[in-house]
C-alpha cells in the first residue's frame, strides 16, 4: 500500500484512508503454524485467515478491489447528503461513512480492505502512544526554533495584506461578504512558500500549484480498483502524475543548486527551510554517538514536498475553521477579541506577545481537536516490532485515527463533540487527563516539523482580523466539512465582516 501511495503521489504521504494498520502474524500471536508459515509475500486470502484467527472481523477480500470500491461509492453518497445544522460538529459520518459502518458491525477489532491489502485500525491510546515512541528512529528535519520568530516580518507582512484588502472592500459600507477559505489558501500558499524558500518563493509557488495538481489527479487513481502495474500504463492521468513530478523535481533541483553553490562560496545558510535542510549534516546513529551524513537531493525534495502540503494544508484548514467557529460562537470571539487588544492594542503583534495569548491559544486547540485538518496520521516502521499484542513486521504501515479519538466520549466526555475551549485552560495534559487523545500534529519524535509555525500564523492572522473587524457567518454558509486534501468545507466559507 505504501509503495502505491509512493507511485501515485510522487511522495511517502499517503491519501485519506481511516486510521488502519497492514498487519501479518507470527508464531507467537496464537495462530496455527500451517497459516502463518509464508504469510508475507502470500495472497490476501492467507493474510484474511491470520487476523480472523486472532479474533479480527471484516468483510470477505474482493478480487482486486477488496473494500475499495463500497468505500468510494459510500464517500460520494455521504457528500451528496443535506448539509449539517451550522450548530452541529458530528460530522465524522460526512467524511469517514465506509469506516463507521465497519466499526457498528464489526466492534473495534476489525479490518477493511484496501485492494488486496488488509488494513486494522489502532484507536486506543495507550497503544497509539506505544506507535509513537516506538517511531523515534524515523524522526524527520526539525526546524530551527527560531524559524518562526525570523518569519514574522513575512507572516505580518501577508497577513496584513490580506486583511488591508478586506478593509478596502468594506470602505464603502462598513461590510462586506468574503469567502474566506479562497483567500486562507492563497496566504498560506504565499507563506509557506517565503518560509520553505525564502528569497526564492516565487519559484516555490510554482511547486506548490504543482503539488496540488497532483494531489487532485492522484485522489480518484488512488479510490479505484488496484490493478497491479497499471502506473506504468500510459493514461490521461498517469502521464500528468509523471510530468508534474518531473517538473517539481527541477524546480526544487534548481533552487537547491543555487543554494549549495552560495553557501559552498561563504554565504551563510538561511534561515528558511531549505537553508535548515541544507544545514542537517549529522544524524544520531543510534550508538549515542553522531556520523556525518549529508541529505541527499533526493531527502531535500521529498521533505520540501511534505513542508508545503502538511503546512498548507494545515494552516488554511486551522484558518477557516477557527473564522467559522468563531462566527457561530460569538462570545468567544470577543473574548479573544479582547485578548488580543489589551496585549497589542492597535499595534503590530509581536513574537512574545503571540506566544503569551492564552485565550486565543485555547480556541486554536479546541479548533484542532474538532477538525483536525487531517484525520488520520501515517506511520511505517523498519523493523519487526510488537504493538500490545498486535505484531508489525518492517515496512508495514500504521495509520492513526485523529478526528474518532479526538471525539470519543469515553476520553472527552459527554460534550466531546461540543465547541468548548475550556477544557484547555489548564493545559493539554489536564485537558486529557493524560491519556494519548490529543494529536492533531502528531506527538513525541515525529511531531509535524510546522506545527510551532502553523499555530504562528494562525495567531498572528487572527489577531490581524480581530484589531480591525467583527465577524458573523453568512446566511449563505452551508456547514458541510468535507475531506479532498485535507478537512474543508465543501461549500466555501462565506463570512460577513463588519469594521471595527
Amino acid at each position: 500500500m505504501l509503495e502505491r501511495a509512493r507511485e501515485l503521489w510522487g511522495f511517502g504521504a499517503v491519501g485519506a484512508l481511516v486510521a488502519v494498520v497492514t498487519v501479518r502474524c507470527d508464531v507467537n500471536d496464537g495462530v496455527n503454524g500451517a497459516d502463518i508459515e509464508g504469510v508475507v509475500g502470500q495472497g490476501p486470502k492467507r493474510l484474511e485467515r491470520c487476523l480472523r484467527n486472532q479474533g479480527f472481523k471484516g468483510n470477505s477480500y474482493r478480487l482486486l478491489h477488496g473494500d475499495t470500491k463500497d468505500r468510494a461509492t459510500m464517500t460520494m453518497e455521504a457528500r451528496a447528503c443535506p448539509p449539517l445544522p451550522n450548530s452541529s460538529n458530528d460530522y465524522l459520518p460526512r467524511v469517514l461513512p465506509f469506516f463507521l459502518q465497519t466499526l457498528n458491525k464489526y466492534g473495534k477489532k476489525c479490518f477493511v480492505w484496501n485492494g488486496p491489502v488488509p488494513l486494522v485500525t489502532i484507536a486506543e491510546p495507550e497503544l497509539i502512544r506505544e506507535v509513537f515512541m516506538k517511531f523515534h528512529e524515523f524522526q524527520k528535519p526539525r526546524t530551527n526554533p527560531l524559524l518562526e520568530k525570523f518569519m514574522l516580518p513575512a507572516l505580518w507582512e501577508s497577513s496584513n495584506a490580506m486583511v488591508k484588502e478586506w478593509e478596502e472592500m468594506a470602505s464603502k459600507t462598513g461590510s462586506c461578504e468574503i469567502e474566506v477559505w479562497t483567500y486562507f489558501r492563497k496566504l498560506s500558499a504565499d507563506l509557506i512558500s517565503r518560509a520553505a524558500f525564502g528569497s526564492s518563493y516565487e519559484e516555490g509557488k510554482r511547486i506548490f500549484e504543482l503539488l496540488i495538481e497532483q494531489i487532485q489527479i492522484a485522489i480518484p487513481v488512488f479510490n479505484a480498483v488496484y490493478i497491479p502495474g497499471w502506473r506504468f500504463i500510459p493514461t490521461k492521468a498517469n502521464r500528468r502524475i509523471v510530468e508534474i513530478d518531473k517538473e517539481c523535481r527541477t524546480l526544487l533541483k534548481g533552487v537547491i543548486d543555487k543554494r549549495k553553490k552560495a553557501i559552498k562560496g561563504g554565504e551563510k545558510p538561511k534561515d528558511d527551510l531549505l537553508g535548515l535542510l541544507l544545514e542537517s549534516k549529522f544524524k544520531d546513529n543510534g550508538l549515542n554517538n553522531k556520523k556525518h551524513i549529508e541529505l541527499s537531493i533526493e531527502e531535500v525534495i521529498n521533505e520540501s514536498k511534505l513542508f508545503y502540503l502538511a503546512g498548507q494544508g494545515t494552516t488554511s484548514s486551522l484558518l477557516v475553521w477557527t473564522i467559522i467557529m468563531l462566527g457561530k460562537y460569538q462570545e468567544w470571539q470577543a473574548r479573544a477579541r479582547e485578548e488580543i487588544l489589551n496585549t497589542f492594542g492597535n499595534c503590530i503583534p509581536d513574537f512574545q506577545g503571540l506566544n503569551h495569548l492564552k485565550t486565543v491559544n485555547m480556541i486554536l486547540q479546541e479548533v484542532l481537536r474538532l477538525y483536525p485538518p487531517v484525520l488520520e496520521i501515517s506511520r511505517t516502521v523498519t523493523e519487526d516490532i510488537r504493538v500490545g499484542d498486535v505484531f508489525l513486521p518492517a515496512g508495514v504501515l500504521v495509520n492513526l485515527p485523529i478526528a474518532l479519538i479526538q471525539q470519543d466520549e469515553k476520553l472527552w466526555g459527554d460534550d466531546a463533540k461540543e465547541f468548548n475551549p475550556l477544557r484547555f485552560s489548564e493545559g493539554i495534559s489536564k485537558a486529557t487527563k493524560g491519556n494519548m487523545s490529543f494529536f492533531s500534529f502528531g506527538w513525541g519524535p515525529r511531531i509535524c516539523i510546522g506545527s510551532n509555525f502553523a499555530m504562528t500564523e494562525a495567531k498572528m492572522t487572527l489577531a490581524l482580523i480581530l484589531q480591525r473587524f467583527s465577524f458573523e457567518l453568512s446566511p449563505s454558509y452551508v456547514h458541510a466539512p468535507s475531506t479532498i486534501g485535507g478537512l474543508r468545507p465543501q461549500f466555501d466559507a462565506p463570512i460577513v465582516f463588519n469594521r471595527l
